[in-house]
């Protein structure tokens, strides 16, 4: 029987990143599963004029491997668009070029595995047993790397009316049959998709909305903070410094730090004010409203959908009347279904979160040697860059690494200018005050 080294469950960019490393080193067997046909990358978000806010330097394989055939540069010259992508100095690629390059990623590894739906996993002999769909023998690995994703978050408010047709998730936006004429759209979420989505309504690509609401629980449209100290949080040194520390610290740590991570890029919210002036220039009827500082309270059927709202600012009720509600209201965790067998073995929090080791892999009750990774499940273990990609290849790395058990990639980094921690700490006796 073939025995894998690693069987990844679920076919993203984390765990294309893994393959891609992986494919460097012909003495681990893996193999990555996934139920969908080919290889796409949120297919529901690629909407037109979409950009990522992060370099595509931080590819799936340039910060730990720049002579990789995977690069995003290498794409660039096998596209043969290399001058033209300098020429046009954007400061980010937009999300159709990046899932084209993701996708020519795919195309060339031969240990992807689509249209294969994993059922359950179980753990026996001292391995585990992944069973297929459309298979009666499992397939037997040594580790596992979870790399499913999250599921939508939908507001405890208007659960009741969620549903695809007039009621859906932002990921659903470019699968949906789009004619918004006259329609009463409102957009629920203040991040970077909610300010995507408005400026799509806005700009009437897929007809002009009698109106259009913009909602958000934050004081304002917020941007990203990108600036250079902030993104020090993004690099293995922060990483370094962070996990130790006690669990109630970490939580705080990362709440006040939302901004980074989830604004608004500045030239997003520059195109919706310029877009904003210049209807007002132009002298049309104003069909637009913008609502921070609210919080969901209702939703009911009432000659279309109505949504309530507590305006914190004034300390008012409102009520939209809507005929789509698009949520951009981003993702939350959860346990997967084909984990159920080996629930009880699992080290969960309250949440049913994981409990992650330094090497992302998750504690559990089984042998040291059988590792379950577990990608974009360390947002509160392992710091804010978790979710991101920002640190997605040198994440993929550690794994390869520890799957080697050696240092086959050079994970170092040094050039940090923060000190985050103590790098001596305090001896009293070395300080005394004279009297």
């Amino acid at each position: 029987m073939n025995t894998k080294d690693l069987v990844g469950v679920g076919i993203g960019p984390f765990n294309l990143s893994i393959a891609a490393l992986c494919h460097d080193n012909p003495q681990l067997e893996v193999a990555f599963y996934d139920k969908k046909p080919s290889f796409c990358w949120h297919p529901g978000m690629l909407l037109p004029n979409t950009y990522l806010q992060t370099s595509f330097l931080k590819d799936l394989v340039t910060a730990v491997n720049p002579q990789s055939p995977f690069s995003f540069l290498a794409y660039l010259v096998s596209k043969k668009r290399f001058y033209a992508f300098l020429n046009q100095e954007r400061p980010a690629i937009s999300r159709h070029e990046y899932n084209d390059y993701l996708q020519w990623v795919s195309r060339q590894l031969q240990t992807l595995n689509f249209n294969q739906r994993i059922e359950k996993i179980d753990f026996n002999n001292d391995t585990f047993e992944v069973y297929l769909e459309q298979n009666t023998a499992p397939v037997i690995s040594k580790n596992l790397c979870l790399g499913t994703g999250k599921r939508p978050h939908i507001p405890a408010a208007v659960k009741a009316q969620y549903h695809k047709e007039n009621c859906f998730h932002a990921i659903e936006m470019a699968n949906h049959k789009r004619d918004f004429t006259n329609k009463r759209v409102t957009v629920i979420g203040g991040g970077q998709s909610g300010a995507e989505i408005f400026l799509h309504l806005l700009q009437g690509h897929d007809g002009e909305p009698q109106e259009i609401n913009w909602v958000s629980r934050r004081s304002n449209f917020l941007p990203m903070d990108e600036t250079c100290f902030t993104n020090e949080w993004f690099s293995p040194k922060y990483i370094d410094s962070f996990f130790p520390l006690p669990s109630q610290a970490k939580t705080q740590i990362v709440d006040e730090q939302k901004l980074a991570s989830d604004g608004i890029s500045e030239s997003t919210l520059k195109s919706i004010y310029e877009c904003l002036y210049d209807k007002k220039v132009a002298g049309e009827q104003q069909n637009y409203r913008l609502r921070p500082n609210r919080d969901l309270t209702a939703a009911y059927l009432s000659n279309g959908l109505v949504l309530e709202a507590h305006n914190k600012f004034d300390n008012t009720t409102e009520h939209y009347h809507s005929d789509i509600i698009i949520l951009a209201t981003g993702f939350e965790n959860a346990l997967p279904e084909y984990l159920e067998p080996i629930k009880h073995r699992l080290d969960l929090n309250n949440e049913q979160q994981f409990h992650l080791n330094r090497d992302y892999s998750i504690r559990w009750d089984g042998p040291q040697n059988n590792k379950l990774y577990a990608l974009n499940a360390g947002r509160y273990s392992h710091g804010i860059s978790e979710p991101q990609m920002s640190l997605m290849c040198w994440r993929s790395a550690t794994i390869v690494n520890d799957l080697l058990g050696r240092e086959y990639y050079d994970l170092q980094d040094d050039c940090s200018f923060v000190e985050w921690r103590n790098p001596t700490p305090f001896d009293a006796t070395q300080h005394k005050l004279s009297a």
